[in-house]
């Protein structure tokens, strides 16, 4: 349905998450992808969604010229709790951190989704609320010995077994934890193709 209406655009999708892709994939949309370095580094001022979305219109500044049909698609994943960002961990240690930090807690995952053409900018974002169990150090070993979640925010992956033993309670969307708000990319791909 949406392939058809974008059949005059290019979308190029400026990520190298597996994920995303495979999400992207079952929009069932043409698309060819294209990342590009950048400096990932924010004002520390910003907080939560302003966070995602100035690191989301960022990635789309490495693009420079767009061609009259192109749609760039740059996004941006963080946990977010007590205030406090939380990336991908440098190394196994801070993983283990990360995991210890989350573990019987409630965290926020926010991603924000920009989309880029030579004559506009449009950024959504959206917000899921994840509950975890306490985990034990051992699940938490397992997991990072037998996962390795290191280029994940918040050393985890939803899809995974972590997801599948340790999450309690979600609030708003999976799809969203697991990094790409599914349902707002197909909404606003159906308004640029209707506008």
């Amino acid at each position: 349905m949406l392939r058809a209406k974008l059949k005059d655009y290019k979308i190029i999708l400026a990520s190298g998450s597996p994920r995303r892709k495979d999400l992207f994939d079952n929009l069932d949309i043409d698309f060819s992808i294209d990342v590009r370095e950048v400096d990932e580094s924010y004002p520390t001022r910003l907080e939560g969604i302003e966070i995602t979305d100035h690191l989301a219109r960022l990635k789309a500044t490495a693009f420079g010229s767009i061609e009259t049909n192109e749609i760039i698609i740059t996004s941006d994943t963080l946990v977010w709790k007590d205030h406090i960002a939380i990336g991908k961990p440098a190394n196994r240690e801070e993983a283990k951190e990360m995991l210890h930090n989350l573990s019987g807690e409630m965290h926020e995952v926010i991603t924000s989704v920009c989309f880029t053409s030579k004559d506009f900018q449009k950024v959504i974002h959206d917000t899921t609320k994840v509950w975890f169990k306490t985990f034990t150090e051992d699940e938490i070993d397992y997991y990072l010995n037998a996962y390795k979640p290191f280029d994940k925010a918040g050393s985890y992956g939803v899809q995974e077994w972590i997801g599948f033993i340790g999450i309690d309670r979600l609030e708003g969307s999976y799809f969203n934890v697991m990094g790409l708000p599914t349902r707002l990319v197909y909404k606003t791909l159906m308004e640029i193709a209707d506008s």
